[in-house]
C-alpha cells in the first residue's frame, strides 16, 4: 500500500512529460493509487469522484476569479500598466523578469487576488516577450516565485492562511507554536526560493531564446507602437471594485464572496454594461475553468490516497527504516512531503495530512517545535512548484500558453521543479537540523 503514492505519482509525472493531458494524467494516477492499495476500479473511481467536492468552493472562487479578471480586463486599466512596462523595461530582459516576479509576490499579501492578475496581465506582453527574445521559462519561474515565496515567508494574505493552517494542524497533534516563529522557521527554506529565482533570471534563463517566432506581417525590428492611455473615470471605479472585492475578502476570509463582491460592483458602478453579463462569465469560464477542474480532480486524487491509508502507510514504512537519525529522518519527511504535494498539487491542501504524520515522527526523534514547523511547512510547499496539477505551474501556463507557444509541463513544471524544489529541499532540511 505505500507503493501507491510512489508509483501512481511516478505515473503522473511520466505521463505528463510524455504531454499526456494533465486531468487524463491526474485521473490515471487516481485510479492506479486505488488499484495498487486494493481497491477495485470501480471503487477507486468512487473515491475520486467523491473526494473532488473537497475542492468545490477552491474551483467556484476560480471561476469567479476568472470572470472579475474579464470584467477588469473589459475596463482597460491593465493597459495603463502594459503601457508603462513597454516604455521603461524595454529590452531589459532582467529587469523585466523581476518586476513580474514583485507583481506576482503582491498578488498573496498585498492583494491576495492569487493566480487571477496573469490571465489579465500576461498575454497582452507575450508580443512584447518574443520580440525582447525573452525566455518564457524565465516568465514561468518568475509568476511561480511571486505565488509562492511570499506567503511560505511572509504571515499575511495567503501567507497567513498558510501559517495558520500550519498552526492548527500541529495543535491538533499536540504541538503547541506561535504564528511569529512559524514565520521564522521558514524564513531559511524561503530563502532558498530567492536564490532558485536568482540563479533563474541570472543565468539559465538570462540568454534571448529564438524559439518564439513574430507573426510574419511585422517586422521582428520594429519599435512597439505604446498607445496613449490616461486615466478615466471607468479605472476609478475599477479600483473601488478591486478594493471592494478585497474588504470583502478579507473581512469573511472568503474567496467566492470577495470575487463575487468585485463582479457585483463592475456592473453596479457601470464599468461593464449589463448587456455584457453573459460574455463575462462565459470568458471567465474559458479563462479559468480549465484550473478549476484540475483542482477538483486533483482533490479525488488526494481523496484515494488519504481513504486507502496510502499515506500512512507511506510514512509508517519510512519512519521504520530510518531509526533515530535526525538527518535521516527529516530527510525522509521531506521526500514524502515531496510525493505527496506533487499528486495532490496544494501546500494548503497537504499541510494538515503531513502534519498528522510528521508531528508524532518528529517529537519522538527530538525535533523543536519549530523545527517541525519548518519541516511540515517545507513538506506542504515542496512539489507544489512542479506540479502539474498545481494552481502555482497551471496560473503561469494559464497565461503564457495564450498564444500556444508554451508548454504547460516542458515550460512551466519543469524549469520551476528545478529551480524552487531543490533548493527548498536543501535549505528546509538545514532549518530542521539548526532550529
Amino acid at each position: 500500500m505505500a507503493w501507491a503514492v510512489i508509483i501512481s505519482v511516478l505515473i503522473m509525472t511520466v505521463l505528463s512529460l510524455l504531454r499526456v493531458n494533465v486531468i487524463i494524467a491526474i485521473i490515471a494516477a487516481a485510479l492506479s493509487a486505488g488499484l495498487i492499495a486494493g481497491e477495485s476500479l470501480q471503487s477507486s473511481l468512487d473515491l475520486m469522484i467523491g473526494g473532488m467536492g473537497n475542492q468545490a468552493s477552491v474551483a467556484l472562487s476560480y471561476i469567479l476569479l476568472g470572470a472579475f479578471a474579464v470584467a477588469i480586463s473589459y475596463s482597460g486599466i491593465t493597459n495603463l500598466l502594459v503601457n508603462y512596462l513597454l516604455k521603461m523595461l524595454k529590452n531589459k530582459r532582467v529587469i523585466m523578469l523581476l518586476v513580474i516576479a514583485g507583481v506576482a509576490s503582491l498578488s498573496q499579501n498585498v492583494i491576495p487576488v492569487h493566480i487571477a492578475f496573469i490571465p489579465i496581465l500576461i498575454p497582452p506582453l507575450l508580443k512584447l516577450f518574443d520580440q525582447m527574445k525573452i525566455d518564457r521559462r524565465g516568465v514561468a519561474t518568475a509568476l511561480t516565485f511571486g505565488l509562492k515565496a511570499p506567503y511560505i515567508m511572509i504571515p499575511a494574505g495567503f501567507g497567513l492562511i498558510f501559517h495558520q493552517t500550519i498552526q492548527d494542524a500541529m495543535k491538533s497533534s499536540g504541538v503547541e507554536v506561535g504564528i511569529g516563529n512559524i514565520a521564522l522557521s521558514l524564513l531559511l527554506p524561503g530563502s532558498g526560493m530567492i536564490l532558485g529565482l536568482l540563479v533563474a533570471v541570472f543565468f539559465t534563463y538570462r540568454k534571448p531564446r529564438d524559439k518564439y517566432q513574430v507573426n510574419e506581417l511585422e517586422d521582428e525590428n520594429k519599435v512597439i507602437a505604446v498607445p496613449e492611455a490616461k486615466f478615466e473615470a471607468k479605472h476609478a471605479w475599477t479600483l473601488v471594485a478591486v478594493a471592494g472585492a478585497l474588504g470583502v475578502q478579507i473581512w469573511t476570509g472568503n474567496l467566492v464572496l470577495g470575487a463575487l463582491t468585485g463582479i457585483v460592483l463592475m456592473f453596479v458602478l457601470l464599468v461593464v454594461p449589463f448587456s455584457r453579463g453573459d460574455e463575462v462569465v462565459t470568458n471567465g469560464i474559458g479563462m479559468m475553468g480549465m484550473i478549476a477542474f484540475v483542482m477538483l480532480i486533483a482533490a479525488g486524487y488526494a481523496n484515494v490516497l488519504q481513504k486507502t491509508g496510502s499515506i500512512d502507510a507511506l510514512v509508517e514504512s519510512s519512519s521504520g527504516m530510518i531509526g533515530d537519525n535526525k538527518g535521516l529522518i527529516a530527510f525522509i519527511l521531506l521526500l514524502v512531503g515531496l510525493l505527496v504535494t506533487m499528486g495532490i498539487g496544494s501546500s494548503f491542501g497537504t499541510v494538515p495530512i503531513l502534519a498528522a504524520l510528521f508531528v508524532p515522527i518528529g517529537v519522538a526523534a527530538g525535533f523543536s517545535p519549530m523545527a517541525l514547523a519548518a519541516l511540515i511547512g517545507t513538506a506542504g510547499a515542496l512539489g507544489d512548484a512542479g506540479s502539474p496539477a498545481s494552481d502555482s505551474t497551471l496560473g503561469p501556463t494559464s497565461g503564457l500558453a495564450a498564444d500556444g507557444k508554451h508548454h504547460h509541463i516542458w515550460d512551466t513544471c519543469v524549469p520551476t521543479f528545478l529551480h524552487y524544489n531543490i533548493p527548498l529541499f536543501i535549505f528546509g532540511w538545514i532549518a530542521a537540523m539548526i532550529l
